[in-house]
């Protein structure tokens, strides 16, 4: 079963940097492609990252790229979302997920994921 923790979550200025890590409890980790969204208020909850099982391939939303890095640790089993530069904007609480299964291109829509952290706040003060 894939259970998920974030953290890493908190205040940063504006420009700033936090790194955010999402830790597989459960004990199956290698296979999965590993996902993070946001939510801010009032918005419906949005794609940021993904990775896919063996990390090599990597998406990104366009309001992200250049700006986030997703990457993961087998041994760990934990995938991590280092965010440089951040704005405003970037408040929300982001989650991570995987999907059921093994997939074969890089899912970024939400309902393709089953699995969902509960969530770490980051907020940004301009």
């Amino acid at each position: 079963q894939v259970q998920l923790v974030e953290s890493g979550g908190g205040l940063a200025q504006a420009g700033g940097s936090l790194r955010l890590s999402c830790a597989n409890s459960g004990p199956t980790f290698s296979g999965f492609t590993m996902g993070w969204f946001r939510q801010a208020p009032g918005k419906e909850r949005e794609f940021v990252a993904a990775i896919n099982w063996a990390g090599l391939g990597t998406l990104y939303a366009d309001s992200v790229k250049g700006r986030f890095t997703i990457s993961r640790d087998h041994a760990r089993k934990t995938v991590y979302l280092q965010m440089n530069t951040l704005t405003a904007e970037d408040t929300a609480v982001y989650y991570c997920a995987a999907p059921d299964g093994h997939m074969i291109v890089i899912p970024k829509m939400s309902h393709e994921y089953t699995y969902w952290g509960q969530g770490t706040q980051v907020t940004v003060s301009s």
